[in-house]
C-alpha cells in the first residue's frame, strides 16, 4: 500500500506555521499553495484552502476568511462545513499536526474531531450529504493501526480499513459520491478507478492517461482531470465520457475541481501553477480569477 501514495498528497512543505523558516505571505488571497477547492453550501462563495488560511472569492472579489490562518491540508467541503487536516497558524493553541478537524463557519472556528498532534491527512475526501470520510493514512496512529486507505461514518471516532484491490499506479486524487457514500473514485498515475463497496475493490474506469484530479458534483456527476489540461465528465451508469473544454494551456495539469451545489453549470478548477478559473456554462467559457497564485479582482 505505501508505494501507491503519490507525491500529490505530500507536496506541501513540511515546514509548519510555527517554523520560523516556513514564512507565510499573509496578503489577501495570496495562494502560496492550493490544498483544495469548493463552494459554500449556498453556492455564493468559492473557498480555497491554502498554505495561509481559507481564501474566498465572491461577487468578483477575493478576501480572507475569518479565523486563524491555518495551513489547511486535505480540505474537503460538505453541506455542513468543511473537514480538513494540516498545521496550526503561528500562535495557535492547536497541536501540530492538527489531525482531523471540522469547521461549520468557513474557518472562523474549528473543532478537533480526532488525531490532534498525531497525523497530517493530506489525502482526504468527504461525501457531501452523508459526511462519510475517506482518507489516505500515511502512518500508524491511535485510530488507524497501519498506513493505508480508511473510511469513517462517525466523524473520525472509528475507522474501517479498505484493501483497495484493483488499483494500479500512484494515487493522485480521491473523491466520494455526494449521497451514495459506498461509491468512491481514486485517480492515479495509471487512470481512474471506481469502487462501489467502500474501497474494498476497484474497477478501472479510465486508463488512457494519468489522472490529476477527480470530483463529484453535488448532482452526482463525476469530473476527471486527465493527462495535460484535459477534463471529462463521466456518467457512472452508462460509463459515457463527455469532453469539457478547459482554458488550460501549455500542458498544465488540473490539480483541483469543483462544481457549484446550486448551479449545475457552474464549475471551478485550479491548475498546478496556481491559476484558478470559473465557468458558468459548463466549460463553454472560462474566467481566470487567480494568476499564478495572485488574486484577480473584478
Amino acid at each position: 500500500m505505501p508505494v501507491l501514495i503519490a507525491a500529490a498528497f505530500t507536496a506541501c512543505s513540511k515546514k509548519t506555521a510555527d517554523d520560523p523558516n516556513g514564512s507565510h505571505d499573509t496578503g489577501t488571497a495570496a495562494l502560496m499553495h492550493i490544498h483544495g477547492l469548493g463552494y459554500s453550501s449556498d453556492g455564493k462563495r468559492l473557498l480555497i484552502p491554502a498554505h495561509n488560511g481559507i481564501k474566498v472569492y465572491t461577487d468578483g472579489k477575493w478576501s480572507d476568511a475569518p479565523g486563524e490562518k491555518h495551513d489547511y491540508m486535505g480540505c474537503s467541503i460538505a453541506d455542513n462545513g468543511f473537514y480538513s487536516s494540516g498545521h496550526p497558524a503561528v500562535g495557535s493553541s492547536y497541536k501540530n499536526p492538527m489531525g482531523l478537524i471540522k469547521s461549520t463557519d468557513e474557518g472562523k472556528s474549528i473543532t478537533v474531531l480526532a488525531l490532534e498532534g498525531e497525523v497530517d491527512l493530506h489525502g482526504m475526501s468527504v461525501s457531501y450529504r452523508t459526511h462519510t470520510l475517506y482518507v489516505i493514512n500515511p502512518e500508524p496512529n491511535s485510530k488507524m493501526k497501519q498506513a493505508g486507505f480508511f473510511y469513517s461514518r462517525d466523524q473520525g471516532k472509528t475507522w474501517v480499513s479498505s484493501p483497495m484491490s484493483g488499483i494500479s499506479g500512484q494515487i493522485t486524487a480521491l473523491a466520494v459520491h455526494p449521497t451514495q457514500d459506498a461509491i468512491v473514485v481514486i485517480g492515479t498515475t495509471s487512470g481512474a478507478y471506481l469502487s462501489k463497496d467502500n474501497g474494498q475493490t476497484f474497477a478501472a474506469l479510465y486508463t488512457d492517461q494519468p489522472v490529476s484530479a477527480v470530483t463529484f458534483t453535488v448532482q452526482g456527476e463525476l469530473l476527471i482531470g486527465i493527462g495535460k489540461s484535459e477534463l471529462v465528465s463521466v456518467n457512472l451508469e452508462t460509463k459515457q465520457r463527455t469532453a469539457i473544454k478547459t482554458p488550460v494551456q501549455n500542458g498544465d495539469a488540473i490539480s483541483y475541481l469543483s462544481g457549484s451545489p446550486t448551479n449545475p453549470k457552474e464549475l471551478a478548477l485550479a491548475i498546478e501553477k496556481k491559476d484558478v478559473y470559473m465557468s458558468t456554462d459548463f466549460g463553454t467559457t472560462w474566467q481566470r480569477i487567480a494568476n499564478q497564485g495572485q488574486a484577480i479582482n473584478r
